[in-house]
């Protein structure tokens, strides 16, 4: 899944692709170096940021999601709010992303539900403002797993099918530093759950922690690419369905990697592509198919 920021406050691109002209070449481009997904997103998630206007929102997606379909893409929808969400399948969107998982509007499951779309639903304690002060863990994975089963719940409640659900652990929300390395060390108890999983690791502080310097500051984002494909490999390899990244090509090959890895040990994870090489979303995106 490549990111398209159609945003000019993204903490990894500082809003290089603001314009649509400039989000859909870059999307395109992304696709070019191997993206099957592009997630379309109009408001920053970054720690610290504000809401957008709605208003703002739907002016920044909209036109760069239908371009984006009218050029042959599978876009999702980076967005936490319902009328932005409908209005994006509206325009072709395949699948909605919501980082909220539905806590931040109570209109979102009912839209799943009415369109069918494929959901992510990720973990999430709070809005980008306040997110940090509520890295509060007894077991993280434990208590990601039931926070997130409780999603899966009220979905159901809601008419959304088990089908349409993905679940992402939420990296870097309300997880500002180490509370991240143990999701992804335990993540084939995520995977296990049942549901495909989206990882999101690309370009994040707690990488940018990792690869600091002598003098203790962290790696600015775009020096976190090769940490983050090293997370696509490991990801894979441990069966997620996805991962979310700013720079594909090297995710893309870490994928290769991971493919040729689990295939020569005969694990069978379910990690790396298949014999048909194109990501279907009415087959493998509801299912948990290949990791890509």
């Amino acid at each position: 899944m490549g990111v398209v920021n159609v945003t000019p406050d993204s903490f990894s691109d500082g809003g290089r692709w603001f314009t649509p002209g400039a989000a859909v070449a870059h999307g395109l481009e992304l696709l070019e170096q191997g993206a099957d997904l592009l997630d379309v997103g109009g408001e920053s998630t970054r720690p610290g940021s504000r809401r957008v206007a709605v208003e703002d929102e739907l002016a920044r997606v909209l036109p760069v999601v239908e371009e984006l379909v009218d050029r042959g893409a599978t876009v999702s929808v980076d967005t936490t709010r319902a009328v932005v969400a409908r209005a994006a399948v509206g325009r072709g969107a395949a699948i909605v992303n919501d980082v909220s998982g539905g806590l931040a509007d109570d209109a979102m499951y009912s839209a799943v539900a009415d369109t069918g779309v494929v959901y992510v639903a990720m973990h999430w304690r709070g809005h980008a403002d306040v997110m940090d002060d509520l890295d509060d863990y007894d077991d993280v994975v434990t208590d990601v797993r039931r926070e997130l089963a409780a999603r899966v719940d009220a979905l159901r409640a809601a008419g959304v099918h088990d089908d349409q659900v993905v679940l992402d652990p939420g990296l870097g929300f309300a997880k500002a530093g180490s509370s991240n390395w143990p999701l992804l060390a335990r993540l084939p108890e995520l995977v296990a759950d049942g549901f495909p999983v989206l990882v999101g690791a690309s370009r994040k502080r707690f990488l940018g922690h990792l690869l600091a310097g002598r003098d203790e500051e962290p790696a600015p984002p775009l020096a976190r690419d090769r940490a983050t494909a090293a997370v696509t490999a490991l990801a894979a390899a441990a069966g997620a369905w996805c991962v979310r990244v700013h720079e594909v090509a090297g995710s893309a090959d870490a994928v290769r990697v991971a493919a040729a890895w689990q295939g020569a040990t005969g694990t069978g994870a379910g990690a790396g592509p298949g014999d048909d090489d194109e990501l279907a979303v009415d087959e493998d995106a509801r299912t948990g198919g290949s990791t890509r």
